[in-house]
């Protein structure tokens, strides 16, 4: 009996130590929680770019990095479950753990993205991997894994590539049926220009109908007129029209990826035929980027829903704090006004979020202090305004 006692104060304890505590808050997310704090993994230096998915009712799963000291962006990914609608939050296991050794190499790896088949019972995490002697995930390989238990735990799987250079994946996948066949799109991007003074940097697009084998298929081109932009971190949803793809983008300066375009906005590129050609990218003239993963969507209502940093890009002071969202409702050429999703006068950055009903969000990003970004997980719940729907 005692050692059942202590074995059930220890999960109680532990359970409460997940949910630190959430300070006074402007916004419309709702039940804000922390799913995760760097203080419960001493040594790392960030928690990082979360994911999530929803297994069935109230079972969500949420992904995460936890960084190396001393790279710029490489380490762990991690996954913690709720099976309570994101109240609570379990520990988290490994996904993919940059101490085990692939026999003589060892992996850091970065930027997880998570995606549950319709109609499968199973959990696809998907995310980068560098050698250990690499500073920076910017030339990576795609890397996998899979539970088949609600992300409780996670087998890894070798992708088979037809695609063969370097890449960075931070969006999620998109799913679209061809004559009763399902086939995904992956958004990624190429910054090879980084390391080699002859690479490029450039958005494009990989495919698959197994989510174990992909292949290129096509890149994003540039505007047709003024200069050239860095377009990245893509994220692919439903177009205005029927059976058109849309894709909003992250910017930056082509030449020097430190600066900012000008003005800070996002770039947005459409394709016509399941995302096997795309148009020229395109400025959004009221949809702000300033150098910071950006979510956008297509509701179940049919309007268009982005969720962005305001303000300058990092590290400028007041750089990635508050998250602002814009809706576009359905059949409107306009965007709404400007709103307040998350400002709590910390630093927050890479809002992502999955309809679990229609105009019903759970959302996850990652938070800081006012003066330090990425020190927890972040988790809420986001209900589309009934003027939008």
């Amino acid at each position: 009996m005692r050692t059942l006692l202590l074995a059930l104060t220890t999960a109680i304890a532990g359970a409460s130590a997940n949910q630190a505590s959430v300070p006074d808050y402007k916004g419309d997310v709702t039940d804000v929680r922390v799913i995760r704090h760097m203080d419960k993994h001493p040594g790392s230096s960030e928690l990082w770019e979360p994911y999530i998915a929803q297994w069935n009712g109230k079972h969500l799963v949420a992904a995460f990095g936890v960084k190396i000291p001393g790279k710029t962006d490489m380490g762990d990914i991690m996954a913690s479950v709720s099976l309570d609608d994101g109240a609570t939050w379990g520990d988290p296991v490994y996904v993919f753990d940059h101490n085990q050794r692939q026999g003589t190499l060892q992996f850091g790896y970065a930027n997880a993205i998570l995606y549950k088949p319709p109609g499968q019972d199973v959990i696809w995490a998907y995310g980068m991997r560098v050698p250990m002697n690499y500073r920076h995930s910017e030339d990576a390989q795609l890397v996998g894994a899979y539970s088949a238990d609600g992300g409780r735990s996670w087998i890894p799987v070798e992708m088979a590539m037809s695609y063969t250079a370097p890449l960075i994946v931070v969006a999620g996948l998109h799913r679209v049926v061809e004559n009763g066949v399902p086939r995904y799109l992956f958004p990624a991007h190429r910054n090879t220009l980084r390391s080699d003074p002859q690479g490029d940097r450039s958005q494009f697009v990989l495919s698959s109908t197994s989510l174990m084998e992909w292949k290129f298929e096509s890149h994003v081109p540039q505007p047709a007129s003024g200069p050239k932009v860095f377009l990245h971190e893509g994220n692919i949803s439903e177009g205005e029209q029927p059976g058109e793809l849309k894709m909003v983008m992250r910017t930056a300066d082509y030449a020097d990826e430190r600066k900012m375009t000008d003005p800070p906005r996002a770039f947005t590129s459409v394709s016509r035929d399941g995302g096997r050609t795309w148009s020229p990218a395109v400025q959004e003239p009221e949809l702000w980027n300033a150098k910071s993963k950006a979510f956008y969507t297509k509701t179940a209502y049919g309007s268009h829903l982005y969720i962005y940093n305001d303000g300058p890009a990092s590290p400028a002071p007041g750089g990635r704090m508050a998250l602002r969202y814009k809706i576009k409702p359905a059949g409107s050429n306009t965007w709404n006004s400007e709103k307040t999703f998350y400002d709590a006068g910390l630093k927050n950055s890479y809002p992502t979020l999955i309809e679990v009903s229609p105009g019903e969000f759970r959302a996850v990003w990652d938070g800081g202090t006012k003066d330090r970004s990425r020190t927890q997980i972040m988790f809420g719940k986001f209900r589309m305004p009934p003027e939008t729907r």
